[in-house]
């Protein structure tokens, strides 16, 4: 295979995909961003435990 042809079928690939993509549903941004704050959140706090002067 040579090289231009497999341009042309990575470009046709992707061509592809993006007339597919708008079938999926994404991924909720509130819940994401929620999800990725609580697990900040909780690490700060296993941090601030493990940091404490006794």
């Amino acid at each position: 295979m040579s090289l231009p042809s497999t341009a042309h079928a990575l470009v046709t690939l992707a061509a592809e995909g993006a007339e597919h993509s708008s079938e999926h549903e994404s991924l909720n941004p509130y819940l994401t961003g929620g999800g990725a704050l609580f697990v900040l959140l909780l690490l700060l706090w296993i941090t601030t435990r493990f940091n404490r002067d006794r």
